[in-house]
């Protein structure tokens, strides 16, 4: 099945077709000249999570400032879109939908998964050809079973970014447990827990630095 949105046009609102005929709500952002691209998966849908929530708000409004396109979707059963919840797998194939249409729109530039919480989880299960990499922003690694996060043997680069007062899973633990993932980097976010009250725009600012890498310092 093809992929669709509507209307195709470089920021607004409309739907993102999956692969098993999921109609999911969508925003999108593709800034002049884009440097990057990241799709944005929110926090678990049961509860409470949809693509309005901090993390991917935030990194909604603040990326295509940097030149980094964005698409951010509420996951089947959530918000707006149809289907249902389908326990963290078959969300996989929405952010392979929202990967195929962001692909797109900003072709060209290296494009990252970015996911909070039982987003990041559901990024990891996706291995699609136009990833450059994942960014995973305090993911529990426990949504889904250890197999599924497929990502962790790939050779494209992984950040985990994880809170210092993570509830769901603390730097020393995820540390542990991607001991002998591929490619992966985790970094502390200092003073905060899983919901990273006032380290927003550090979020953000670290985001940003893992999709578009800032120019060497000069010797």
């Amino acid at each position: 099945m093809r992929h669709r949105i509507v209307p195709p046009v470089d920021q607004g609102a409309g739907t993102i077709d999956t692969a098993d005929g999921v109609a999911l709500a969508a925003e999108w952002h593709v800034p002049d000249h884009a440097v990057g691209a990241a799709v944005l998966a929110h926090p678990h849908p049961l509860m409470g999570g949809d693509m309005h929530t901090p993390v991917p708000d935030s990194l909604f409004r603040s990326l295509p400032g940097r030149g980094i396109a964005v698409v951010r979707f509420d996951f089947r059963g959530a918000g707006r879109s149809g289907g249902t919840h389908g326990g963290g797998a078959a969300e996989s194939a929405d952010v392979a939908a929202a990967t195929e249409v962001l692909a797109r729109l900003a072709p060209g530039v290296p494009l990252w998964l970015v996911g909070w919480s039982f987003g990041a989880d559901v990024c990891l299960q996706v291995l699609h050809r136009a990833v450059a990499g994942w960014v995973c922003v305090a993911p529990p690694l426990a949504s889904v079973p250890a197999d599924d996060l497929v990502a962790a043997h790939d050779p494209r680069p992984k950040l985990l970014l994880v809170p210092e007062h993570d509830q769901y899973r603390d730097p020393s633990s995820a540390q542990d447990l991607v001991a002998d993932w591929d490619a992966t980097t985790v970094e502390v976010v200092p003073g905060t827990d899983h919901f990273l009250a006032g380290r927003l725009a550090l979020v953000v600012d670290l985001v940003a630095a893992a999709i578009v890498p800032p120019p060497a310092a000069a010797h």
